[in-house]
């Protein structure tokens, strides 16, 4: 699921918290730009102009129907307040850890209504439910979650590493082939036609698409 990041020029600590919480993010230098309409979440950075922009998003919230997360100074944190359309804050200078669990859980609820589809393959993230063609699949919950964090960033390699961060949690202490296990048997069970949507790439880890 895509983040739309306001503005284009936004303060280095944010385009860093960005790229660590590994949520694909298109930036825009428009509120009202297309592209946000297929985003899942809007990140804005009120930087020296935080009235103006409360004001514009107070006008467009309704239209964008998106959660909101604004990044700001302390000193703007009464305007914030008063503001519609905003879900959420995080206070500047940023603390990544915090910005990207706010992010990961804003973006959880907002797929949670979603249906995930890749060609003839739907998943049904409230049922944990998954089909191929129509036919459903029958997957433990750590294999459809495998396959749906997969599905949700497909086209960029992943190592085993950080799949097992990104889907078993960072308390899970298995080691790399609990990865490789899971990738295995998740083939299988898309079957030998669609097996090869997960690419191996050597010495690195997997892709999907």
């Amino acid at each position: 699921m895509t983040v739309a990041a306001f503005p284009v020029d936004c303060s280095e600590g944010l385009a860093a918290a960005l790229t660590l919480s590994g949520a694909p993010t298109t930036f825009v230098d428009d509120l009202e730009e297309p592209a946000i309409a297929e985003a899942a979440l809007l990140v804005i950075e009120l930087s020296d102009e935080p009235m103006r922009r409360l004001r514009h998003l107070e006008r467009i919230a309704e239209d964008i129907g998106l959660p909101v997360i604004v990044v700001s100074d302390p000193s703007a944190l009464p305007l914030i307040e008063r503001s519609r359309g905003v879900t959420d804050f995080v206070i500047e200078p940023l603390d990544p850890a915090e910005f990207g669990v706010r992010l990961r859980r804003h973006l959880q609820t907002a797929r949670s209504d979603e249906r995930l589809l890749f060609k003839d393959l739907e998943l049904n993230p409230l049922t944990y439910q998954a089909a191929l063609d129509g036919r459903a699949l029958d997957l433990t919950y750590m294999e459809y979650e495998l396959l749906r964090f997969l599905v949700e960033n497909q086209g960029r390699v992943w190592s085993r590493q950080q799949l097992l961060s990104k889907v078993w949690g960072y308390d899970y202490y298995g080691g790399a082939r609990t990865v490789d296990v899971h990738i295995r048997r998740v083939r299988a069970k898309l079957g030998e036609e669609r097996a090869s949507w997960i690419t191996t790439v050597r010495s690195v880890g997997y892709r999907f698409g």
